[in-house]
């Protein structure tokens, strides 16, 4: 099952969701691929990157995770960072045929670069990948609070076609605002999950039945 993971925009918790994902079902004895098809980031951060968290949560390689040509020490969308720090410009499909295979997991999880319709490649974003790749399911993941549900209609909408589930990060379920979302977006039609754990066990209860 090839799983795309984006959000509504940037520091949403796209990678937190991921990895959270992807240990739960490791507990649960499904092997599991993480792949970050291109990175950016600010070199003055001293947090992990994106693929070593990923890495960590799968027990991969962080180069298997995101290809070491891929990393871009820029925080600015990979294709423009590539571009101001004067190398090569790529397009989709050679991020998906730079994917490392994964033969033997159930599940590859890939990470997108901020929102649906942020820069990935010169010539395309993460809802273009996701139509190369064939996914199987979308996930968005919203901040929980204010705005939540002009931002996951936005999203979802350009994913039209796309099976998609929502993930609130940081829920508070002690958070009127926070639940009152959720029952919105719920009573609208979106499958809404509000920690991994659940989002993990209904990717492997639909993997089961296939």
């Amino acid at each position: 099952m090839i799983v795309v993971v984006t959000g509504t925009g940037t520091e949403v918790g796209k990678t937190w969701w991921v990895a959270g994902i992807a240990r739960r079902l490791r507990d649960q004895g499904w092997e599991v691929a993480a792949r970050k098809p291109a990175q950016s980031f600010d070199p003055g951060d001293d947090h992990p990157h994106d693929s070593d968290v990923l890495a960590t949560a799968t027990g991969e390689d962080p180069r298997v995770v995101c290809p070491r040509h891929r990393s871009y020490p820029l925080a600015m969308a990979p294709p423009m960072a590539a571009e101001v720090l004067g190398r090569s410009a790529f397009n989709i499909a050679e991020l998906a045929a730079e994917l490392a295979p994964a033969p033997g997991a159930a599940f590859v999880l890939v990470e997108g670069a901020g929102g649906p319709r942020s820069p990935l490649a010169s010539d395309g974003d993460t809802v273009d990948l996701a139509r190369v790749l064939g996914v199987d399911l979308v996930i968005v993941v919203a901040d929980a609070g204010l705005g939540t549900i002009n931002a996951v209609r936005c999203c979802t909408e350009v994913l039209r076609g796309f099976e998609v589930a929502v993930a609130l990060n940081r829920f508070d379920p002690a958070d009127d605002l926070h639940r009152r979302n959720r029952t919105w977006l719920e009573d609208a039609g979106f499958h809404v999950y509000a920690e991994p754990g659940g989002l993990a066990d209904a990717l492997a209860e639909t993997r089961s039945r296939t």
